[in-house]
């Protein structure tokens, strides 16, 4: 982070200094009293269930040099002449004004991603891709709501030339208010499923929220598509910029063709952009993930990347945890996918488990969260395409998920589906049911925590 001045973030927040020297500088951002170093800055939030103004003395005895806080402190925390105190409305909002302060003393070109699904992997695509040329900083983990993303604005270096900005959304308004604050001058949307559907009615008004992130676009700016998500067009999502597509059709920008997929060795695609054609490999799994390279291709690009810079970053790749992360034990292969789900991320799930070389290919399979009125037949068309896939043994898990092992019938023998209603019962069986040489896929939503059924599986196999 590039240091600031107590002054600075007091402007910048719209604060009232209670105590404390102006000229003192501040070398950093931290929420949590734990883990806040000597010379930073503590914002103590305010959440549901907590209250992280309980935790300021805690902070200041770790070396924090200003909290930023929205209650008046205690006397005696005031008496302190090692700490210095700067009152606000609210310390949420007041992180985020610091973030959008803090991005307009940097020259940075700023690249938003949000989608359905593979914001994540497209991020990390990016990340790879922009780094052949530029320095890179982009969100740690899941850092992509209004929270994490100014945390991840805060931590950038000043030296940093682009930054690439995943941004979540549950809500109507929430990507709004990280492109208020990003104000990305490129912007991609990786599809539109059926993630949040139970909170946003339809997959329109999940697009609606979606195309948010173009709220502060002018003619200078780029929005990249994927094509071929149904929702996704010129048309749909046209404005005062400059919208680039991807796809397979040959009448998108950037053309997509030739997908070969080899399982766990990953994939190799075609892209054709200027009637120039250029081969690109990853070496993680995922048919789907041609489409997200594609979107990441078409940004680096338009920034001045090579194809071949683009090709050298793609392969240094890596598959983040729970995500499609291949591991082996005894002799078997089991898929982590465990992060989180949803009818489209389950079907590129199976694909991938199908294209994996193995004695027996087994899916086990959980519930999918929010997904509203539509869930049981979500769930039921999952259960279809597992079945369709020609799987040796699909297990599903979790209230939900019964759904799933209905939807496979008639189309998988019996004995090769088992239902469990919950994780804990099947931990019981796992250990009979599987051997050397299988291939399994282990996915849900993530409040089911199929990541302990893969624990077991480690452990016991």
């Amino acid at each position: 982070m590039k240091s600031l001045t107590v002054r600075q973030i007091t402007e910048a927040v719209n604060g009232d200094l209670l105590h404390g020297n102006p000229e003192d500088v501040i070398c950093g951002i931290s929420t949590d009293s734990r883990e806040v170093l000597k010379g930073e800055a503590f914002f103590p939030l305010i959440g549901e269930q907590y209250d992280a103004h309980d935790f300021i003395p805690q902070a200041a005895d770790r070396g924090c040099s200003l909290v930023v806080l929205s209650k008046m402190p205690e006397k005696q925390l005031l008496q302190r002449s090692d700490v210095s105190f700067l009152l606000v409305e609210n310390t949420t909002e007041a992180l985020q004004k610091l973030a959008k302060y803090y991005l307009s003393l940097l020259s940075i070109k700023k690249i938003g991603v949000t989608g359905s699904t593979g914001k994540t992997t497209t991020k990390e695509m990016l990340y790879r891709i922009f780094s052949e040329k530029y320095k890179t900083s982009r969100n740690p983990g899941n850092f992509n709501n209004h929270i994490g993303l100014p945390l991840t604005v805060l931590s950038i270096p000043e030296d940093t030339e682009v930054g690439i900005f995943e941004m979540g959304m549950s809500e109507l308004g929430e990507v709004d208010l990280l492109a208020e604050l990003i104000h990305p001058d490129i912007g991609i949307i990786t599809n539109i499923g059926n993630s949040h559907i139970e909170s946003l009615g339809s997959r329109e008004s999940i697009l609606k929220a979606k195309l948010e992130i173009v709220n502060y676009f002018d003619q200078d700016n780029i929005l990249i598509i994927n094509e071929e998500s149904d929702l996704l067009s010129k048309d749909t999502v046209k404005g005062n910029y400059k919208v680039i597509t991807i796809g397979e059709t040959g009448k998108s920008n950037f053309i997509l063709s030739n997908i070969n997929d080899f399982g766990e060795d990953g994939i190799e695609f075609t892209i054709e952009y200027e009637k120039v054609m250029q081969t690109f490999r990853l070496l993680v799994p995922g048919r789907h993930n041609a489409y997200n390279a594609a979107l990441a291709i078409a940004a680096g690009i338009s920034c001045g990347i090579s194809r071949e810079e683009a090709a050298a970053g793609l392969l240094k790749l890596e598959i983040t945890d729970k995500r499609l992360s291949i591991k082996g034990k005894n002799g078997m292969k089991i898929i982590d996918d465990t992060y989180n789900a949803s009818p489209d991320s389950m079907r590129a799930a199976i694909d991938v488990l199908t294209a994996t070389k193995g004695f027996r290919k087994i899916a086990i399979l959980a519930d999918m969260f929010e997904l509203g009125d539509k869930s049981v037949e979500f769930h039921r068309e999952v259960g279809q395409y597992a079945a369709d896939s020609g799987l040796d043994l699909l297990i599903a898990v979790g209230e939900l998920a019964e759904h799933i092992a209905k939807g496979a019938k008639g189309k998988l023998d019996n004995d090769k589906i088992h239902y469990y209603k919950t994780k804990e019962m099947l931990i019981k069986d796992i250990g009979g049911m599987i051997s050397s040489g299988d291939v399994i896929l282990l996915k849900g939503s993530r409040g089911m925590a199929m990541d302990k059924v893969v624990k077991k599986i480690m452990e016991t196999s």
